[in-house]
This record gives structure tokens, sequence and C-alpha cells, in this order.
């Protein structure tokens, strides 16, 4: 497993990769659907808190697998079984997150998350055998994710309730820190271009919950001839949304983000805002359909929020990460106004309306104003 060439050209997304990100959209789909049963029941802490926590995992053994791959992919059988373990890793935590959701019990999300983690220890002790100058940064990986499992297997222990979230946040925090720890001295390569489209893939992932929640509108406008209307409205407005958010993601150039240590950092760690917004997103537009076919009975406001707040979290998190740094004067203003303008969506009476015109909005200005280099920003 000797380290790959950062500077490869051509390098693109593997189809073993691919293969291992369907297993993601599994966990992601039944996560989004916990998260729109517990909106939809008025039920908002037990849901965000829940969703938040069950999200992290699946972020964070994706970025983890996604890293690891841009630096000591050999794509040799042993290195696709030891892939194919992580795989039925997601699939057994996928399993158990309505378990989690409803009742608390992390056992089988901890279960197959651990699973994850240990085949990924075992693919970075494989590397340290050849990776020369970076041994000690792959060992430290090795180690440091060995050891956080023991903790999330306590974690099981800790009754649920305040204490259990308290847990999870020092727990995670301290998963957060490895690669911290592990490449202070010296960094394992990446390729720029090849990490920015496995996240660019990750994000379709989650916006085509979007889509989903889309079709489901159209399907129970087809039971439901008193809300047609505003069904195949909503419909509409959500595939507006949501090529938008496509359109807003991939506008810059991502792979500048990323020059250094610490951008990738920033770029890696806020994208489980960015992620978990988006996929939070479709469980909004499920509430809203919800509360349209009277199976809910929330407020319209409150259903409203549910669209609008994860949508402002996603324009700010990407805004933040990849398009102020390749914007001028006017993109920097128009992003982050309109996330700001997206939660006055409620006070229209037709769902998603506002939200859908200010995000056609920013598509039209980043259409006239494209990407600029960061030396041209300084000389504007």
């Amino acid at each position: 497993m000797l380290p790959r060439d950062p500077s490869q050209p051509h390098r693109t997304a593997s189809v073993l990769e691919l293969f291992f990100d369907l297993v993601f959209v599994v966990a992601v789909s039944i996560a989004s659907a916990q998260l729109h049963h517990a909106l939809g029941e008025g039920e908002f802490l037990h849901g965000i808190t829940s969703y938040a926590m069950l999200f992290f995992a699946i972020w964070w053994a994706w970025m983890n697998f996604t890293w690891f791959a841009t630096s000591f992919d050999t794509d040799d059988w042993l290195y696709r079984v030891t892939t194919f373990v992580q795989m039925g890793g997601v699939l057994v935590f996928a399993a158990g997150i309505p378990q989690a959701f409803n009742e608390g019990d992390f056992t089988i999300p901890v279960l197959g998350y651990v699973v994850m983690r240990v085949a990924m220890v075992a693919q970075w002790l494989r590397a340290s055998r050849s990776a020369g100058p970076l041994r000690s940064a792959t060992r430290r990986y090795a180690f440091g994710i060995a050891a956080v499992q023991v903790l999330w297997i306590l974690f099981l222990l800790i009754p649920t309730g305040p204490m259990q979230l308290v847990a999870f946040v020092i727990f995670a925090l301290i998963e957060v820190a490895i690669p911290v720890f592990a490449e202070h001295r010296k960094q394992t390569p990446w390729h720029p271009h090849h990490i920015t489209e496995r996240y660019g893939l990750f994000t379709l992932i989650v916006l085509g919950e979007s889509l989903l929640a889309s079709a489901n509108a159209i399907i129970d406008a087809l039971d439901e001839v008193e809300s047609l209307g505003p069904l195949i409205a909503i419909s509409l407005l959500t595939l507006v949304v949501t090529a938008s958010l496509w359109w807003i993601y991939f506008w810059p150039p991502h792979h500048r983000a990323i020059t250094s240590f610490g951008r990738s950092l920033r770029y890696g760690y806020t994208h489980y805002f960015v992620f978990a917004a988006a996929a939070a997103f479709s469980a909004g537009i499920e509430v809203e359909l919800d509360v349209l076919t009277g199976v809910s009975h929330l407020s319209n406001i409150t259903a409203s929020f549910t669209v609008t707040v994860p949508i402002a979290i996603f324009l700010v998190g990407i805004w933040w990460i990849a398009i102020r740094e390749s914007a001028d004067r006017v993109v920097n203003t128009v992003v982050p106004l309109g996330a700001l303008l997206v939660l006055l969506d409620p006070i229209l009476p037709i769902p998603v309306t506002l939200t859908a015109l200010i995000l056609v909005g920013i598509v039209v200005v980043l259409v006239i104003r494209p990407p600029v280099a960061p030396a041209d920003i300084e000389k504007a």
C-alpha cells in the first residue's frame, strides 16, 4: 500500500467507491425518514438530536474511508474485501437507526459502526507496513480509531438522557480529533480533484432524497384529489429548490478549498452540516406533505421552518467553505443574504415558494458572475 501520487492526472472515483456509496444511500434514506416522522409528530428536540448523532456516524465513516482511499487505494483483492466488510457495517448500522430513534437503543448502530471502524483500523495497519515516512501517521490513525471504539462500546452502558448526549459529544470530539493527532507532523497525501469529486458524489446522494420527496408529492396527489393543486405545486417547487442547491454547490472550483491541511480540515468537517442539512431538507418536504394531506397537525409556519432552516444551513455552509474565496463582493453578499431570506418563507401561504424564488435568484447571479481566481479578487 504505497501512498498515491497527489498530482496523478485524471484521477477519478473508482467503481468500488461508487459501489461503496450505495450502502450510504440506504443509511441516509432511513435516517431522513426517521427525522421526518419525529418532526411530523412535533418531537423536535428528540428528532433533531437523534438525527444529529446518527448522521454523524454516517458522515464520519464515509469521510474516513474517502480520505484513506485518496491516499492509499490499491484496489487489490484485500482492499476490496476490507471495503466490503465496511459496507456490511453500514448496513447493520442502518438497520438499527429506527430502534435508536424510537427507543433510544443504540446497540445495533454502535455494533455496525464498530465493524466499519475496525475494518478501517485494518486498512491503516496494512498501509503502515509500506508507508515509509508516513508510518507514524498511519499507526496513530490505527491506534486512535481503535481506542475510540472502546469508548463507543462503553457508550451503550450510559442510560438514555442528557448524560448520553454529553457522552456522545465528548466521544465525537475525540473522533474528529484523530486526524489532527495523526497528521500534525506529516500529512498523508490527498488528491484535491479526487477528494472534491467524492464530496460532490455524496452531495448528489443527499440531494437525491429531496427528489424522492418530490416524487412522493405527486404520488400523494394521485390519492388526495382535494389537495391535488398544492401537492403538485410543492412537487415542482421541490424540484426547483433541489436543482438550485445543486447549481450553487457545484458553482465554485472545490479543489481550491483544500490547498493545505488546515483548509482540508475545515472543508471536510463543515461538510457535516452541508450533508446533514441537505438530507434534512427532504424530511422537511415530507413534513409539508403530511400537513397538506392532514396526516400531521403541525401549523403551516412550523412545517415551513422544517424546510427553510436546513436550506439556510446548507447555503451558509457551502458559502463558507467553497464559494466565498472564489467569488466577488456581489456573490459574497447575495449568497449569505439569500440564506437569511429563505427563513421568511413561512409567512407565505404556499410552502417553499419564497425559498424557490430566492434560490433561483442566487443561481441567476452565479450565472452572471462566474468564479474568479483569488488574484482577481484581490485586484477587485
